[in-house]
């Protein structure tokens, strides 16, 4: 079953060993427990629905608690400390296009404010209930969860819109596909969500964006329907897609989702390559991007991070043996690791391979093998697990991210640690912030920065301390010539930032969108912009 006040599985436990705890405390500090709240409590504190009587919206109280926070650092203390604040006042959960339209009317007859919901992984803000006057309903989209349709021919594949992605996977393996989107929201996330909120998986620099990937979709909006999309390629006029691909629930319920597919692959391995410094990892990175090397995923990680993913790692004879080769081969104390995917025929992938290890060895690059990649493809969909155990152990971890042009990237990744640094130092605690590149492409990369603090005791301090956080965090990005999110969409935490990216003409063309797809606007108020 769902854990309903935190990520993942509930039966999936993961305590933090004695050496983790070691490590955080001599970076971060000794902490004590936090103390969650129980699901009694935090339902005991769900107002009484507003809504009349309705065959659409149910109104029990657990259900409509578990529809109304995400997996945003404020979702997060909301629910661990059964203080969820405003919640809907009912939830609908149609089956199929024509049930969310008859939802949507039915909210509009209700005069009711819309928040739409796949699969809760949001970390953004796109869920959060508006208080006020008005009642609010959330419309999932968790029972459209199926393969419509495969057309092989064209290898396109018609998808409910909220299908998360095992499901995707699991049904298109059946006829010999794959998407190949694996966000590290994977295991919850819709393919719905993916569209709206722009999402970019582990293995894009294969498979793509996105972006890439939708075909085509059907929209039901306060207006009535929209279908965008369908063809190949077209030159006639702005391309409608367009209008859905970050639309974040603004437009309206993004309901079934066309995706085009490949063949499932013949292999697929992950390899790791140790560098001598993060300068010369990142310019190894640029050089097989730009040599258009056929991979299908690269991340290197800074300095902090591959000692953190080694000190964490659990094998302390076999990290001990690596480091004894690695010193021969001269590379010592700031030392960066890429791992780096091979996926493809077994011509393509030994050519690939031999490839990008010829570039990487031209940067004093170190090929350490499989067996790391082994562990990072076994456990890539775990990460999120990690806040649960942090969180118990009475740390607090958030993550932000980017992207810039390769120029820039270094200064950028320095500028979000220093600001972590600085903002904690204020309030005299310690900050442990590590980057990773998660995304590259020919002109560029991402920036994907953890930081770890410690948990204050109280849910107010910990949304202050958060708070001022976030703000300095995307005000750097802001400054750096960043883009404000690169994978996570805008929601509520993002949208003070957007303007200075969008411009003023372009934040009036959002809103006239949104107006003409929305004029009464019902549909998710408050994300993408107030």
């Amino acid at each position: 079953m769902r854990r309903w006040n935190g990520w993942g599985d509930d039966a999936e436990h993961n305590p933090l060993g004695e050496d983790a705890l070691a490590f955080l405390k001599e970076r971060v500090g000794e902490t004590r427990p936090n103390r969650d709240a129980s699901l009694e409590q935090a339902l005991a504190q769900v107002p009484a629905s507003r809504l009349p009587q309705s065959t659409v919206f149910g109104t029990d109280a657990r259900l409509r608690m578990l529809h109304a926070r995400g997996q945003s650092f404020p979702d997060w203390i909301a629910m661990k400390s059964g203080r969820f604040g405003p919640v809907a006042d009912g939830v609908a959960l149609p089956s199929s296009h024509d049930e969310a339209a008859e939802a949507l009317a039915e909210a509009q007859r209700l005069g009711a404010l819309v928040i739409p919901y796949g699969g809760g992984t949001s970390v953004a803000g796109h869920l959060d209930v508006p208080a006020g006057d008005r009642p609010v309903v959330n419309i999932s989209l968790e029972r459209m969860n199926r393969l419509v349709d495969v057309d092989a021919e064209c290898q396109l594949a018609r998808i409910g819109a909220g299908t998360p992605g095992p499901m995707v996977e699991a049904q298109l393996a059946r006829y010999g596909f794959l998407l190949g989107h694996f966000p590290q929201s994977y295991e919850y996330s819709t393919v719905g969500g993916w569209v709206v909120t722009r999402s970019s998986g582990q293995q894009s620099y294969r498979y793509g964006r996105i972006e890439q990937m939708f075909a085509a979709g059907r929209l039901a909006t306060p207006r009535g329907e929209l279908r965008v999309g369908g063809h190949p390629a077209s030159s006639a006029g702005p391309d409608l897609r367009e209008a859905v691909l970050g639309s974040e629930g603004r437009f309206g319920l993004l309901t079934d989702v066309t995706v085009r597919v490949r063949p499932l692959p013949q292999q697929e391995s992950f390899h790791s390559v140790f560098f001598p410094s993060w300068d010369a990892g990142l310019q190894a990175v640029r050089a097989i991007v730009q040599a258009d090397v056929p991979l299908s995923m690269l991340r290197m990680s800074n300095e902090v991070e591959t000692e953190t993913q080694l000190r964490l790692a659990g094998h302390p004879e076999m990290i001990k043996w690596l480091q004894r080769y690695l010193g021969v081969r001269g590379i010592g104390p700031g030392q960066c690791m890429l791992v780096f995917g091979v996926t493809g025929t077994l011509a393509e992938a030994r050519r690939m391979r031999r490839d990008a290890l010829a570039i990487a060895k031209r940067h004093r690059g170190v090929h350490v093998g499989k067996t790391i990649g082994k562990g990072w493809a076994k456990n890539r969909f775990r990460g999120p697990y990690l806040r649960n155990s942090l969180w118990e152990a009475g740390y607090s971890a958030d993550t932000v991210e980017t992207a810039i042009n390769w120029n820039r990237a270094t200064p950028m990744m320095r500028a979000i640690e220093q600001a972590a640094h600085d903002v904690l130092g204020a309030q005299g605690e310690r900050v442990h912030a590590f980057t990773h590149l998660s995304h590259v492409y020919r002109q560029g990369c991402s920036i994907y920065s953890t930081l770890v603090f410690r948990s204050t005791g109280t849910p107010e301090a910990d949304y202050e301390r958060w708070q001022k956080l976030k703000t300095r965090l995307s005000e750097t990005i802001v400054a750096q010539g960043g883009t404000i999110s690169h994978q996570h969409g805008v929601g509520r935490d993002h949208a003070p930032y957007l303007p200075a990216e969008k411009g003023e003409l372009g934040m009036d063309l959002i809103r006239a969108m949104a107006r003409e797809f929305d004029p009464a606007g019902i549909m998710n108020p408050g994300k993408l912009f107030a």
